[in-house]
């Protein structure tokens, strides 16, 4: 073959294979606390990663508003979000789960999550039906566990967060949720499960400066107030070859419960990809009660 020839199948190649003239893979994560605490906890996933499959692997921390672009404009290959997203992002862009994390509870595994509605120990808020005309925060709204698990809650029990609060509100990471309710800049709040406990033993709150509201009394270690759903799962997005989305989800599950990489991560290790169908009905029960709201308001 002549150079001239190879450089032509050279440039074609790499223009139609975009990943094999990347540098590095990145790995898209919902920054739920944060982007310095997104780092800290998968960074050194990332680092494991690149040693596996001697490829350079970052992590993008992304906002709950940036997901949709990041996807659609293949900004990254990689993405570890909430199990609304992923579900949202298969419809659309067709994603695919390669793995499911594993919580862990103080190093048990825990492989479901679900949502947490909470107020002030003081507070009058002691069941369901007592929101009503209070000031209600969540995390975003297009957060599961610290949004949309509640909003299902609580629209099965004939209240609908966008019509029946005083006001319905994003704080727009967990830990910004758990300190309004705390000082009292509203009523109530949702987050999702493990978040009160893992800024309890960080030593940012007391768990007894709270009561959790429609506690569930579930074979589950954390405090709870929806049903559960399948944890995160990592994706891989549709441009990128099948041989490294296999490489990658075998590095994944690989990784060893006391490893510096669970331990980082604070999970015990991944699974086989999880049913997500749960996930699928909640969101659209969601959409049936913003159906219903939106019906309402552009009554003429």
């Amino acid at each position: 073959m002549s150079r001239a020839s190879y450089s032509i199948l050279s440039i074609a190649f790499f223009l139609l294979c975009p990943l094999a003239a990347a540098k590095e893979l990145r790995i898209g994560v919902l920054a739920k606390r944060g982007a310095s605490q997104a780092i800290e906890q998968w960074g050194p996933t990332a680092e494991y990663l690149s040693g596996k499959l001697q490829q350079s692997v970052v992590i993008i921390p992304i906002e709950f508003s940036k997901i949709d672009f990041m996807v659609r404009n293949a900004r990254i290959e990689f993405l570890l979000a909430n199990s609304s997203f992923y579900v949202k992002m298969e419809k659309k862009y067709h994603a695919k789960a390669i793995a499911t994390l594993i919580n862990s509870a103080g190093g048990k595994p825990v492989s479901k999550f679900g949502g947490v509605l909470f107020a002030r120990k003081t507070s009058a808020i002691n069941e369901l039906k007592d929101v009503i005309g209070k000031k209600l925060m969540c995390v975003k709204y297009s957060s599961f566990g610290g949004g949309q698990m509640t909003m299902r809650l609580l629209y099965e029990h004939q209240i609908n967060p966008f019509q029946d609060l005083g006001a319905f509100m994003e704080g727009g990471t967990h830990d910004l949720v758990v300190y309004a309710v705390l000082l009292g800049t509203v009523d109530a709040g949702t987050v999702r499960s493990d978040t009160l406990e893992r800024m309890h033993l960080e030593g940012k709150i007391e768990l007894s400066d709270f009561k959790i509201i429609h506690p569930q009394k579930l074979d589950f270690p954390f405090l709870c107030s929806t049903r559960l759903y399948p944890e995160w799962p990592m994706a891989v997005l549709s441009h990128v070859p099948e041989s490294i989305a296999d490489r990658v989800a075998a590095a994944l599950l690989e990784i060893k419960p006391n490893s510096e990489t669970a331990v980082a991560a604070r999970i015990v290790g991944w699974e086989e990809p999880a049913d997500y169908g749960s996930v699928n009905m909640c969101l659209k029960k969601v959409d049936q009660m913003v159906n219903a709201f939106t019906e309402t308001t552009h009554e003429p």
